[in-house]
């Protein structure tokens, strides 16, 4: 008792100038051997005492005998906590942290998931750990069947593939019939047989079923029955919890029922599905989940998980919740835009103007800009409510940072209006393909004196003005004859009588453009020639007008989507 006392007022002496808490000595004691609580007095008599002897030493001698005595309390903690923008996570370890993301496949992923996967991502990442994506689909009547490769795609995008595992629920359900019963052997659960509507105003009031009472030989029987004798809808196995809780949602909440309804993945073949807050507490302790991180609407199904788990003798994981983000002005409801779907409103899920994963990977979206906003956002208890013009201005924001030192200028004109530039003779322009990185080179047109500039600059161009069309040469109008002046910039920068710099296109080298807005509307034009050449899939900026991506290009037109300013 001596020895342990005193290496505990030496560590304490050593750690906090040569003073000794007799308090936190006592409690590291009885921790060592709780049998000392049975003289408690005498114990602290004794750490008083060996206290004063480690006050009247030095430090450098406190330390001499603490290397002594117990070497290992002078080592210093040598583990960091991992750096990176978000807080650190409760009893987190650095390649230990296991997380999950399990949406349902009742339709594709939209910008509310985007959030709570990139945290659970990012999370994973900052402590170099895994990431699992969990399908829940043990609810047979709210699945989209392409919704599954859907989901893995958008979640496999959102992570530049890092996915560690993907996990189905429907293909364990033998899993979860399993620890139901066991739970029904131990008495934790029950099945139960009452009129739906009668059980729940009994529960509101705190008393018990008939069926709750009833023997666990009994209750093993009715279990077996749910896998053939009772139909749908006439019992459910629930979790024998305190009738009584002050929570009612807590109270005897259901684990089980009988599904009829034919399942994508499984047929006919199985009947009885778990709910999921049995699937879940199941699967959260078989992957090894060590960390949940979800919505805080999700706060009372955690408390139901946890209480699953102790019933099974499981270390439940560490729970942290988000708050509730409003998205307002968004349709993010995958029910009803499947029927505007399904009723031609929208060609699709990935439609320009849905809010969805797949509509915005189209439009150029990169997954980068979602991460960077759910980094923004952190782990936060705080409600939130965004609004389209919030929310676009901060992912266009963080999007632009990305593809801006990639994406490639071309010229577009909208609404084109052939003029002759008199003086202009026939040659070939060599402009950058993007002004801030020469190392991308350089794009070539070659142009006459007929050329293509837009309606809307026509319109505008005044006599009396040097004006210039870009990187090829300054003009100016006499009597509406257009004349070519210099080719300098710095004649044009330097004339007292500055006017516009405009786009052009020559007349024999171009393509036609059909450039489609987020509105769904669509705008057509001509763009260089060079744009035909460039690859599907590629990011550009249209000069001076918006960032794109081209979506087809075919022999005599190209088709662009619209991304942002």
């Amino acid at each position: 008792m001596k020895e342990s006392i005193l290496k505990h007022c030496l560590k304490n002496a050593f750690d906090f100038g040569g003073k000794v808490n007799t308090k936190v000595v006592l409690g590291l004691a009885l921790r060592d051997n709780p049998l000392l609580k049975n003289d408690v007095p005498k114990l602290l008599k004794e750490i008083e005492k060996i206290a004063k002897e480690v006050e009247s030493l030095s430090l450098e001698q406190i330390k001499v005998k603490l290397k002594q005595l117990a070497p290992e309390l002078l080592k210093e903690k040598t583990e960091k906590k991992p750096e990176g923008p978000l807080k650190p996570l409760s009893n987190a370890q650095k390649g230990k942290v296991v997380v999950r993301i399990a949406p349902s496949p009742s339709g594709p992923l939209h910008i509310g998931h985007a959030y709570g996967i990139s945290l659970n991502y990012e999370y994973a990442k900052m402590y170099q750990g895994k990431f699992i994506l969990r399908i829940e689909d043990t609810n047979p009547e709210t699945i989209y069947s392409p919704a599954y490769e859907m989901i893995k795609d958008d979640v496999n995008w959102l992570t530049g593939n890092n996915v560690s595992q993907v996990i189905i629920q429907s293909s364990r359900l033998g899993t979860y019939y399993d620890y139901a019963e066991k739970l029904v052997q131990k008495g934790a659960a029950y099945v139960c047989s009452c009129n739906a509507d009668q059980w729940r105003v009994l529960k509101n009031e705190g008393q018990s079923c008939p069926c709750r009472d009833l023997d666990l030989k009994e209750q093993a029987l009715r279990y077996a029955k749910m896998f053939g004798g009772y139909a749908e809808g006439e019992a459910v196995l629930r979790a024998k919890t305190n009738i009584k809780d002050k929570n009612p949602a807590r109270r005897d909440f259901g684990l089980m029922r009988i599904v009829e309804h034919v399942h994508p993945k499984t047929g006919q073949e199985q009947r009885v599905w778990p709910l999921m807050i049995l699937s879940v507490a199941i699967d959260d302790h078989e992957l090894g989940i060590t960390h949940v991180l979800n919505g805080k609407d999700q706060a009372d199904n955690a408390e139901k998980e946890q209480w699953i788990m102790r019933q099974l003798g499981w270390k439940p994981p560490v729970y942290a919740h988000w708050g509730i983000i409003n998205f307002i002005g968004f349709e993010v409801s995958k029910t009803k835009t499947k029927l505007a779907i399904e009723q031609k409103e929208y060609t699709g899920w990935d439609d320009i103007r849905l809010p969805f994963l797949l509509a915005l990977r189209r439009r150029g979206y990169q997954a980068g800009a979602f991460r960077k906003y759910a980094l923004d956002i952190g782990l936060s208890l705080n409600d939130k409510t965004v609004s389209m013009e919030e929310f676009w201005k901060s992912i266009n924001a963080f999007n632009r940072e990305i593809i801006e030192p990639i994406a490639k200028r071309y010229f577009f004109i909208d609404r084109p209006r052939e003029i002759q530039m008199r003086k202009l003779e026939r040659k070939t322009v060599k402009i950058a393909a993007h002004p801030d990185y020469p190392e991308k080179g350089c794009r070539t047109l070659t142009v006459s004196d007929r050329i293509f500039i837009s309606e809307k600059d026509f319109q505008i161009l005044a006599e009396g003005y040097i004006h210039r069309l870009m990187d090829l040469c300054n003009f100016e109008i006499k009597g509406n004859i257009f004349w070519k002046t210099t080719g300098q910039y710095e004649d044009y920068k330097n004339a007292k009588n500055k006017g516009k710099i405009i786009h052009w296109l020559p007349k024999e080298e171009n393509v036609p453009v059909d450039l489609l807005l987020d509105t769904g509307n669509k705008i057509s034009g001509l763009g260089e020639l060079n744009l035909s050449q460039a690859k599907e899939g590629e990011i550009i900026q249209l000069e001076r007008l918006a960032f794109c991506r081209i979506d087809k290009i075919e022999r005599n037109k190209v088709t662009l989507w619209y991304l942002h300013k």
